[in-house]
């Protein structure tokens, strides 16, 4: 007797007729499941010996009626990837043809995917499974004439997760039931704290690429905001070739960003990506087919889709996202000065982004859209992609204490789901130094990899490890605990959120002052303490308690958080 049988015998006999019975999984499938099902005892086995296992097994059943069937062996969560020949010649691929791929788990349930065309005569189709076991695909493509195409099928095997990555272990990112903040598909907590590198992802060559993902993964960033603009990257290429109708695309400028891509992933950074190049740019349909290129080349990795809520969007959203599966789509608004009202309702939508960059815009933040945002119906998470630190704004730089106090402010106003953050050399890739070739005119914007180190950057990432102590996915927002000084200024108001059990609460001050709390709102018998977000240095708090209220002094010059907790 083998030793998989061995092991099915003693351990998981009723698990494995059942599965065999609802799937015909082979051999190793069942054997990942049940390992997959007994957690520890994977680590028990040397990689390799697994891995030699599991390839034996999976192709050494033949069935009665066909010869034996090599099958790939795919991790859960990891990527199954199929090329297939197309059989007809196109003048322009991706505007004549359309590839479709219906999946189906062991369980009976079919995911369908979008397959993309890869140059010449290649089309190839990405899947992430999510289930241990055999997974079965059959394709459709819109020139039923095309054999290489239309009607293939075929199998694979997925096994327990396997990997180092982030990704690799608990999964891709998704909106948590609560629809206040982000976790991944095993339902660990994912605090989105977020970098926009928009151009960067184009601009850069590999070598600096792998320095950028190096440093902000050091930092603790876990998400990339960028896009596929600006036209040409760094080897001279550009997303598509022609103009309008005529327009085709080019995979080797995708593929020069598949491994960037796959370089974040590897480092425990989400990729959120606005799929297109400018608005208005191509005609609405190659606009839309152009987003459906992206999302079919990359949805099967850890990203999050950007949309803008611009006049394509609906039909996008419609016609890809609603249509196929996906990943989590996040609706960002057109203008500054907005929430995305008008699609957000849309069952596509998942998440809502809004944007700080400029004066006028972060004045409006404060005013009281931070708590509209709060209020949305349907719940679902909010991110700010914060102020760029020295970055291109009306009459004033953005230092690193506005951006650590407008970080601070709106993750206890309205949105536990992160963060956003950005420098302006990083965000628009800047190769130089010459104050000439910036937007910001005596601005001195220094060199991207200089700007990787400015000094907000390591204050949020002091956010983040405050933050990630507790479980801040319970807070909400709580004004009434906070005794607001008279004439204060939208922008310095003290906020305050609270856990709906009032085990934990949350103050955040924003410049040094005596404040005044409301005594009901504090947790039971709490221990309390100041840090500060400056230099991540707890401190003892002090307070005056009277009949109703007690007043706090904030320990030195600067902004503070109180820190309440209920004593165990």
């Amino acid at each position: 007797m083998g030793y998989s049988q061995v092991y099915l015998r003693d351990h998981g006999p009723a698990i494995c007729e059942e599965y065999e019975a609802r799937a015909s999984l082979p051999s190793a499938a069942v054997y990942y499941l049940l390992l997959e099902l007994k957690g520890n005892f994977m680590q028990r086995l040397a990689p390799a010996v697994l891995l030699s296992f599991v390839l034996a097994t999976a192709w050494s059943h033949p069935s009665p009626a066909a010869a034996p069937t090599k099958l790939s062996v795919v991790p859960k969560w990891g990527r199954f990837e199929q090329s297939f020949k197309s059989t007809v010649n196109y003048s322009n691929a991706w505007q004549e043809a359309s590839l479709t791929v219906r999946f189906t788990s062991p369980l009976g349930e079919s995911s369908q995917v979008i397959g993309f065309w890869d140059g010449g005569k290649v089309w190839r189709v990405r899947f992430s499974p999510d289930q241990p076991g055999r997974w079965t695909y059959n394709t459709s493509c819109s020139d039923e004439s095309n054999r290489g195409l239309n009607n293939q099928s075929g199998e694979f095997v997925c096994t327990a997760a396997t990997g180092t990555s982030r990704f690799q272990q608990h999964g891709p990112v998704r909106v948590a039931r609560d629809g206040r903040h982000f976790e991944h598909a095993d339902g660990t907590p994912f605090f989105w704290m977020g970098d926009a590198v928009w151009a960067g992802a184009v601009l850069s060559d590999e070598k600096d690429w792998d320095t950028y993902v190096r440093v902000r993964a050091s930092q603790g960033f876990d998400v990339a905001l960028w896009t596929i603009a600006p036209s040409l990257n760094s080897l001279g290429q550009s997303p598509f070739r022609g103009e309008g109708e005529r327009s085709t695309i080019d995979p080797e400028f995708f593929r020069h960003l598949d491994r960037k891509l796959e370089e974040l992933n590897q480092a425990g950074i989400l990729s959120a990506i606005d799929p297109r190049p400018s608005v208005g740019r191509l005609p609405k349909p190659q606009d839309i087919l152009l987003v459906r290129y992206a999302a079919a080349r990359w949805n099967s990795a850890a990203v999050v889709w950007l949309v803008d809520n611009e006049p394509n969007a609906k039909e996008i959203g419609e016609t890809i996202f609603k249509r196929f599966s996906s990943r989590p789509v996040m609706l960002c608004h057109g203008q500054v000065h907005s929430l995305p009202e008008d699609l957000r309702h849309e069952p596509w939508v998942d998440a809502l982004g809004m944007q700080s960059l400029y004066e006028a815009a972060r004045e409006w933040f404060f005013a009281d859209a931070f708590e509209k945002a709060w209020t949305l119906e349907p719940t679902r998470p909010v991110n700010i992609f914060g102020p760029h630190e020295n970055g291109e704004v009306p009459h004033k730089r953005i230092t690193s204490d506005d951006v650590r106090h407008f970080a601070y402010w709106a993750l206890l106003v309205a949105h536990e789901a992160g963060v956003g953050y950005g420098a302006q050399g990083v965000s628009n890739w800047i190769t130089n130094t010459d104050v000439a070739t910036t937007r910001a005119a005596g601005s001195g914007l220094p060199l991207w990899h200089r700007a990787l180190f400015m000094p907000a950057a390591k204050q949020m990432t002091m956010l983040a490890r405050f933050i990630e102590q507790f479980e801040y996915w319970r807070l909400r927002p709580l004004p009434s605990m906070v005794v607001q000084p008279a004439d204060t200024p939208p922008s310095h108001r003290i906020v305050a959120a609270q856990t709906e059990s009032k085990d934990l609460a949350l103050v955040y001050v924003p410049e040094s002052r005596t404040i005044e709390l409301v005594n009901e709102t504090f947790p039971s018998s709490p221990t309390i303490t100041w840090f500060n977000p400056r230099t991540g240095e707890n401190s003892p708090a002090v307070g005056v308690v009277g009949d109703k209220t007690t007043q706090f002094p904030t320990p030195d010059p600067g902004d503070w958080v109180l820190v309440m907790k209920q004593a165990r």
